[in-house]
C-alpha cells in the first residue's frame, strides 16, 4: 500500500537569509540578493556578481572543533537541516532510526576545499595535506554528516545531478517514504561554489551574465537575459509520512504529490530546445498528482536567465498544459537568489511549499523587457495573492537531468 508523504519541517540559508522566515519575507517582498562578489577579488573577471550568503554563523549548528573539519557547503547543509528538524517538532526517539533517512546532495562538493588543499601540495609538499582533506571533499559528506548528528540510519544517498540534485534527493526522498522503506526524510541540497575557479569555469563555458548592473545580472524571462547570476547556502525539508505526521500532532505545510524524473539525451550542458524530456518530468508530477492547469497552480520555474533555458521552459510548460499554460502562475526565485546550483531546487521547493501554504506568489523581479518567446504570467516584480491548491517546482541541471515535484495544499 501507497504511503501520503507530507512536509513537516523547513530549513534554508539562502542569499536572502540565513533560516527560511528571513528567507521568505525577503522573496515577498522581491529583495535582491545579489550584489558584488565579497569572497574574492574579482577584478579582471568578466562577471562580478554573486548571491552570497552573508553573516553565516555554523557554531549556531556544529561545534567548532566540527566546524574546521568540513567544508562550508557541509556547514551549510547542516545549517539547513538542523533548521528542518527542529521546524519539524520532531525529539530524540520520537521516530526509530532506522525509519529516518537523509538525503542531501551537493551539484560540486567541497570545492573550497579542493582548492585550498591544492595550493598547500603545490606550495608545501604532500606531508601538508589535512588529515580531512578527502571527507570535507566528497559530495555525500553533508548527507552522512547529518545522519550522524541525529542518528538516522535509513536510506542514505548524496545524489549528484547538478541543478536539480535538490529537487531529485527530494523526490527520490518521497519515493522512500511513499513505497515504505522510510518514515521521516530529511532531503534537499547544498552548495559552497563561489570560487575563483568555479566563477572562471562558468564564464569559459560562456554561463554566467556578464551585466554590468546587479539588477541585470538575474533577469529570467527578460528578452535582455545573457546568463545566470552564481547563488550559494542549503535548502532542506523534512519528509515524513501522513499517518506518522498525524499521530504526532505535526503541523503541515503541504502534500509531496508527484515527482517527475527524466534525462534530454541531448547535450553536455544546453537542454533540449524542443523540451521533450523536460516535458515529461513535468507531465509525469502533474499526472501523479492530479494538477491541471488553472489559476489556483504556482509554477516555480528553473527559470535560470540563460537565453536556452527560459525559452526552453516556456515551451515545457505549453506542451504539457496547452493552452492552459497561460492560466498558471509562473515565477524564477533566482532573479532574487541567484542560481544556488545543487541548493537551488531545495529552496525552490520550500517556496513552493510557502506559496500554497499562504496563497502569496513570489514573483520575478527586474523584469523588463518582454520576450515574445517567454510570454507566460510570469508575476513580473510584484508578489501576488492567489488562492493556490498545487505547486509544481521545475530543475533543469548540466548532463540534461530534469526533475519536477508536485506539491498541494492540505
Amino acid at each position: 500500500m501507497e504511503k501520503r508523504v507530507v512536509v513537516t519541517g523547513l530549513g534554508a540559508v539562502t542569499p536572502l537569509g540565513n533560516d527560511v522566515k528571513t528567507t521568505w519575507e525577503n522573496m515577498k517582498k522581491g529583495v535582491l540578493g545579489i550584489d558584488t562578489v565579497t569572497k574574492f577579488d574579482a577584478t579582471g573577471y568578466k562577471c562580478t556578481f554573486a548571491g552570497e550568503v552573508r553573516g553565516f554563523d555554523p557554531t549556531l549548528y556544529m561545534p567548532k572543533g566540527e566546524v574546521r573539519k568540513t567544508d562550508l557547503y557541509c556547514q551549510y547543509a547542516v545549517a539547513a537541516a538542523t533548521q528542518a528538524y527542529e521546524d519539524s517538532g520532531l525529539t530524540e526517539g520520537s521516530v526509530a532510526p532506522d525509519r529516518f533517512g537523509v538525503y542531501i546532495g551537493s551539484g560540486i562538493g567541497g570545492i573550497g576545499t579542493l582548492v585550498t588543499e591544492h595550493t598547500k601540495l603545490i606550495e608545501k609538499g604532500p606531508g601538508r595535506i589535512s588529515p580531512f582533506f578527502v571527507p570535507m571533499m566528497i559530495s555525500n559528506i553533508a548527507s552522512g554528516t547529518v545522519a550522524i548528528k541525529y542518528h538516522a540510519q535509513g536510506p542514505n544517498i548524496g545524489i549528484v545531478t547538478a541543478c536539480a540534485t535538490s529537487t531529485n534527493s527530494i523526490g527520490e526522498a518521497y519515493r522512500a517514504i511513499k513505497h515504505g522503506y522510510a518514515d521521516v526524510m530529511l532531503a534537499g541540497g547544498s552548495e559552497a561554489a563561489i570560487t575563483p575557479l568555479c566563477f572562471a569555469g562558468f564564464i569559459s563555458c560562456q554561463a554566467l551574465s556578464q551585466a554590468t548592473d546587479k539588477t541585470r545580472a538575474s533577469i529570467p524571462f527578460d528578452k535582455e537575459r545573457a546568463g545566470f547570476t552564481m547563488g550559494e547556502g542549503g535548502a532542506v525539508v523534512m519528509l515524513e509520512e501522513y499517518e506518522h505526521a498525524k499521530a504526532r500532532g505535526a503541523k503541515i505545510y503541504a502534500e509531496v504529490v508527484g515527482y517527475g524524473c527524466t534525462n534530454d539525451a541531448y547535450h553536455m550542458t544546453a537542454p533540449d530546445p524542443e523540451a521533450t524530456a523536460s516535458a515529461r518530468a513535468v507531465e509525469l508530477a502533474a499526472k501523479e498528482g492530479g494538477i491541471e492547469a488553472g489559476r489556483d497552480v504556482y509554477v516555480n520555474a528553473h527559470g535560470t536567465g540563460t537565453p536556452l533555458n527560459d525559452k526552453t521552459e516556456t515551451r515545457m510548460l505549453k506542451k504539457v498544459f496547452g493552452d492552459g499554460a497561460y492560466k498558471l502562475h509562473v515565477s524564477s526565485t533566482k532573479s532574487m537568489t541567484g542560481h544556488m546550483l545543487g541548493a537551488a531546487g531545495g529552496v525552490e521547493a520550500i517556496a513552493s511549499v510557502l506559496a500554497l501554504h499562504e496563497g502569496v506568489v513570489p514573483p520575478t523581479i527586474n523584469y523588463r523587457v518582454k520576450d515574445e518567446d517567454c510570454d507566460l504570467d510570469i508575476t513580473p516584480n510584484e508578489a501576488v495573492n492567489a488562492p493556490l491548491t498545487a505547486a509544481l517546482s521545475t530543475s533543469l541541471g548540466f548532463g540534461g537531468h530534469n526533475g519536477c515535484l508536485a506539491f498541494r495544499k492540505v
